[in-house]
């Protein structure tokens, strides 16, 4: 069982009507990918929205989005500095990226981590928001648990990839959040990587890392999978170089973040009628 949450809940983002915490049980499922393209495709939609990268031992989200090396504008707002978030694709953006140079090594322990990811949620100035999207480290440390303590309204989606392994470490971070003391709502799964389709043979699919995985995790978790993302060549490079998947050659890959963004659209629009 957790301990009682020692920290206080932030109060400062009343202005934001809906937290997404993107979390996976793992690295290399490709959670940093689809925090900040559901992020991009929310945007594209009309909705008003924010990317954090909580990952503060790997922060990725400044170099997938074309921000790399950017800084925030800081304000003193009463006694207060106030960072104001990067902007690209029509997603605000704020990370620890912007503020420490690519060869500084993040050594922290848990209390400085959870300081320092506080004050990057109030000490940002996000503005009226539809969504924040928050791509959390892998796995269940000391980040995940904090966040998700602090921000009791989020909903959380868990990211894996098709085969066994994947699966197990997903079922463990969607236990996390229904832990006595955190009880996040985990809306549903999104399955990454789950075939591969060559550019040039379009109806085929190559199931490279299983199959199914995502559709039994999200039985497991009284959930639903959200989405099925399929493994595009181009995609990689479109991310080394600051472009989101909605300049992929592929059409599957787009139709599949739409989708994403949509189903969790409608989940938030039912949820507000309960």
């Amino acid at each position: 069982m957790l301990k009682q949450n020692p920290f206080e809940v932030i109060e400062s983002i009343e202005n934001i009507k809906n937290i997404i915490l993107v979390a996976s049980g793992k690295g290399g499922v490709g959670k940093s990918t689809v925090s900040t393209n559901l992020s991009v495709a929310l945007a594209r939609e009309g909705h008003a929205v924010g990317l954090l990268d909580a990952d503060l031992y790997g922060p990725s989200i400044p170099l997938s989005l074309g921000l790399d090396g950017q800084y925030p504008e800081v304000r003193k707002v009463g006694d207060k500095d106030i960072m104001f978030p990067l902007i690209n694709f029509g997603v605000k953006v704020m990370s620890l990226g912007f503020l420490m140079s690519k060869q500084d090594a993040v050594i922290w322990r848990g209390p400085m981590v959870s300081k320092a990811l506080t004050q990057l949620i109030e000490d940002t100035d996000w503005g009226d928001l539809d969504y924040l999207v928050v791509d959390l480290p892998p796995g269940t440390g000391d980040i995940s648990i904090t966040l998700a303590q602090k921000l009791p309204k989020s909903k959380a989606i868990i990211v894996i990839t098709p085969q066994k392994m994947a699966t197990a470490d997903g079922r463990r971070a969607a236990n996390m959040f229904q832990k006595e003391g955190i009880d996040i709502e985990v809306l549903g799964v999104v399955e990454n990587m789950s075939w591969f389709t060559p550019e040039k043979h379009p109806d085929e699919k190559y199931y490279l890392f299983g199959i199914g995985g995502g559709e039994s995790l999200a039985k497991e978790t009284n959930t639903e999978l959200l989405a099925q993302i399929p493994l595009v060549s181009d995609v990689c490079n479109l991310g080394d170089t600051g472009q989101t998947v909605f300049a992929s050659t592929s059409n599957i890959i787009v139709e599949a973040f739409e989708k994403l963004a949509q189903n969790i659209h409608e989940k938030h629009a039912l949820n507000a009628l309960k």
